[in-house]
């Protein structure tokens, strides 16, 4: 295997199982954790309530990202990605063990809230070496192909996550998978997280970061992130906020659309997900491909436009109960989806500087989840909630595409950017920059 191919292999496999756990928790909490650890009289108010502790994995990606951007950016991309690797396996493999609140009472909910907390803060120094490990290795003039290998990881992980709860709910009668089935897929991330971790440890340090340490260690690389990048880290925040919505709204909340108010078995709707992920998961290097020809910024609107359009179309889709039906709608959205998140790992990383570009790229990534990715399930479940309809979260996902593509339309393309030789917003020389942070 070429050396690229054996990064993007282990970027890609650390990156799958990560977002393994993450959204293993966003579906247990759409279709369990209402009934487990949060039991009321109305469904939909304890499901808002798992989708809160949901979110708060989202609050501690930012600083997630700000540590293992800071030690990434003075360290290096490896030794942070498998640090990042074993913290999250481990809260997924111990939420796999926790009692529910029938048997601690108001403790297991907090418990549940506190190790959601370490996922989302080893999440939040996960993407951000992932992506920068393969960007900064390879062909600049493939970049937005190879760097998009890692982002396949997030489909990669819901279509594992998925298909692991879809296959226990059709082998298991409610009442056993309520009981005790709905821990196993828990409990899997721990013999992932060992295959990840092996596999991670044989990779390389990124060559642009080691002919980067030539010149002094920023003492703060966050410093020189806000004094340099400013403009940068507010278009990452802008770029995520129609990618961050619509996905969550699309993989998360359409459990509890369908199985609500439109009245399908999850059954239907967990395989109409596995489905789109798969066909998600296969596209998003294309798209990736696609920006090397045209440019990040042209794909990226595609992306953006699509996804705001289609969003008036999913609901009516939904409440046909057609499974075909069902399923086109998931796809067609994640489709759309694909040609935002393909280019946005090289979009994101020829933004910034490569002594500040891991704190860079976490901080604007991050920073959009805890206003897009936390809040969407939790404002789509309240909008159904009030309305009784899929109608504004519709225009609610419309409204984060018209944000993203006002951002997307002021970025400068980033295609032909070198990511060692110069700081790439400014034209300065790098070492300039550094000194100054």
């Amino acid at each position: 295997m070429s050396k690229i191919g054996k990064v993007v292999g282990a970027s890609l496999i650390g990156t799958t199982i990560e977002w393994y756990d993450f959204f293993l928790y966003g579906s247990a909490a759409a279709l369990v954790f209402n009934k487990l650890f949060f039991p009321t009289e109305d469904e939909l108010t304890g499901t808002l309530l798992a989708f809160l502790t949901y979110a708060i994995g989202f609050v501690a990606r930012p600083l997630g990202g700000l540590v293992f951007g800071h030690y990434g950016d003075r360290l290096g991309r490896k030794q942070l990605l498998v640090i990042s690797l074993l913290m999250m396996g481990g809260a997924t493999f111990l939420i796999g063990c926790l009692p529910t609140y029938a048997t601690l009472g108001a403790a297991a909910p907090l418990l549940l809230t506190a190790l959601r907390l370490v996922q989302g803060f080893a999440l939040g120094g996960e993407w951000g070496g992932a992506v920068l490990l393969v960007s900064e290795h390879g062909d600049p003039r493939n970049r937005g192909f190879w760097a998009s290998w890692p982002q396949a990881g997030a489909p990669g992980g819901n279509l594992l996550a998925t298909g692991v709860l879809a296959f226990l709910a059709a082998v298991q009668p409610d009442d056993a998978f309520l009981a005790w089935g709905w821990r196993i897929p828990f409990l899997l991330s721990g013999v992932l997280v060992l295959i990840g971790l092996w596999i991670r440890l044989t990779v390389a340090e990124s060559p642009v970061f080691q002919e980067a340490t030539r010149e002094p260690a920023p003492k703060a690389p966050i410093l020189g992130v806000l004094r340099h990048h400013w403009r940068d880290v507010l278009v990452a925040i802008g770029a995520r906020l129609a990618e961050n919505v619509s996905y969550y709204v699309i993989t998360a909340f359409v459990l509890v659309y369908a199985t609500t108010a439109a009245g399908l078995p999850k059954g239907t709707v967990l395989n109409a997900v596995l489905i789109g992920s798969a066909a998600h998961f296969v596209t998003i290097p294309l798209w990736g491909a696609l920006s090397d020809r045209l440019g990040r910024r042209p794909v990226y609107l595609i992306g953006a436009a699509g996804v705001g359009l289609w969003a008036f179309a999913f609901f009516p889709l939904i409440d046909t109960k057609s499974f075909g039906l069902v399923t086109l709608a998931v796809t067609v959205g994640l489709l759309f989806h694909g040609a935002m998140y393909g280019p946005q790992a090289a979009f994101f990383s020829e933004l910034f500087a490569t002594r500040m570009r891991y704190s860079g790229v976490s901080i604007g990534y991050q920073l959009a989840s805890i206003v897009a990715g936390a809040l969407a399930p939790i404002v789509a479940v309240a909008l159904l909630k009030s309305y009784d309809s899929g109608l504004p979260v519709s225009v609610y996902v419309a409204g984060a595409a018209v944000l993203t593509l006002i951002a997307v339309f002021a970025a400068r393309e980033t295609r032909s950017r070198d990511l060692s030789a110069i700081e790439p917003t400014s034209g300065t020389a790098q070492s300039v920059a550094l000194k100054e942070a």
